[in-house]
């Protein structure tokens, strides 16, 4: 009885699920790719979500084209600039929406090693009033790399190097964001690599204007559980990254992460900053490298 059950059970599913594709063809996808029309028309955003992109990952046509580009996409901000590219920025009215100390910052050299933070308090100290005047309000930092470190030396060591910048940038409406990073595949031996971890920085350092940088192509390979973590620690949470796992290519369904019930969930928190796309296009012209950043904000604009 069971077994006839379950097969009546997998004969209705198949009917359905033919059923379910052919219906959403005819509804349309939320992976389609622009139409010929759509890639000269510029999105119909909702709103909900502030859009963005990581420059790196479009480095392949200089700033100003790619400030052209987002413009003509239908949003107006990009992740990750130095101050030598704000004035280009400006031109076009793009935002800044998180800010890069430029070539003095490093990933593996943080604010967990005592032996950089003086440097990297002059390096920030130096660029808050740059901020400040270019009207932007979010800056980057990394935690370095552990080096045989224990994490509670780590913590111990950023929230005193943390602290010689904190009240500057809370003087100055400035908020330090701190990256989550996995060290699995990408960033070996980086500290920041759970979310756990960032939030105890966090807390210890007790300040509005500290954040973590909550990026989701990172934090699916080293811990996953998106929505879940994000929905039990957004308080600390100040920015977000995008990325298809694996390979960190486009967010679609290539990929293994559902990016529209992600946004859902971050909206649902009452999150009203930047979701920056930084993703590498693995496409083979500059022409459908772009079509995929307007396919992948088009994807997160829920």
């Amino acid at each position: 009885m069971e077994k006839s059950n379950r097969r009546e059970a997998l004969k209705k599913l198949a009917t359905g699920t033919a059923a379910l594709s052919a219906s959403s063809l005819l509804a349309g996808n939320v992976y389609a790719s622009p139409s010929d029309d759509e890639k000269n028309t510029p999105l119909k955003l909702k709103g909900n979500i502030n859009h963005s992109v990581c420059q790196w990952c479009y480095s392949f046509i200089p700033v100003e084209e790619l400030c052209k580009v987002v413009k003509k996409i239908g949003f107006s901000a990009i992740d990750l600039m130095g101050p030598k590219d704000w004035p280009t920025l400006q031109q076009y009215g793009i935002y800044s929406s998180m800010c890069y100390i430029g070539g003095k910052v490093s990933l593996t050299e943080g604010f967990n090693d005592k032996k950089y933070h003086e440097q990297l308090i002059k390096d920030y100290l130096e660029v808050i009033p740059m901020m400040v005047k270019a009207g932007y309000k979010d800056v980057i930092c990394f935690s370095g790399s552990r080096n045989g470190m224990d994490d509670e030396t780590g913590l111990k060591n950023c929230v005193e190097g943390l602290q010689k910048i904190l009240p500057v940038a809370e003087k100055n409406g400035i908020t330090i964001q701190m990256e989550l990073l996995n060290s699995k595949v990408d960033h070996k031996d980086y500290m920041c690599d759970k979310t756990a971890w960032g939030v105890e920085l966090a807390k210890r350092l007790g300040s509005e204007n500290f954040k973590l940088l909550y990026d989701i192509y990172h934090m699916q390979i080293d811990e996953g559980d998106v929505i879940r973590t994000i929905r039990d620690n957004h308080q600390y949470i100040g920015h977000y990254h995008t990325g298809g796992v694996p390979g960190r290519h486009i967010i679609d369904e290539s990929q293994e992460l559902y990016y529209p019930a992600i946004m859902k969930a971050i909206i649902e928190t009452g999150y009203k900053g930047y979701v920056a796309q930084e993703f590498i296009p693995n496409e083979k012209d500059n022409e459908t490298k772009i079509a995929a950043l307007k396919k992948a904000v088009k994807i997160c604009d829920v």
